[in-house]
């Protein structure tokens, strides 16, 4: 394997940063930072503020990982954490179809935490 086409990025965070997060009083916040598909995921049950800090620590992993093949033009706003229909999360850069991005989530009460390993042009 081609290490220089493989980078890895990790990011924890406090849960209490998102707990009172609301589309209605933080709107313009989150649009900035999440997809319409991954706002209506988070606030569809009570676990809202693990899954948005979830997110948020895949997103930060994600940017970290690209840093590493020197990619500075992906926000937060351009990474897409969903989850398949096992419930097993994926990662989606629509300006980067050629970068592979692994992704694993995890939170307990008080921390979400999120690994990537990013491979990019591996064919």
């Amino acid at each position: 394997m081609d290490f220089d086409k493989l980078a890895i990025g990790t990011d924890i965070e406090e849960i209490e940063r998102f707990s009172n997060k609301t589309l209605e009083q933080d709107e313009k916040f989150l649009r900035k930072i999440y997809t319409p598909a991954e706002l209506e995921y988070c606030f569809k049950d009570k676990q809202s503020a693990s899954h948005l800090c979830a997110r948020y620590c895949a997103k930060e992993a994600v940017v970290k990982a690209l840093s590493q093949f020197e990619i500075s033009d992906v926000f937060y706003g351009d990474i897409e954490i969903l989850n398949h229909e096992n419930n097993s999360p994926y990662c989606i850069i629509k300006k980067y179809p050629n970068i592979e991005i692994k992704v694993s989530l995890s939170h307990s009460k008080t921390y979400a935490t999120a690994t990537v390993l990013c491979f990019y042009g591996i064919n």
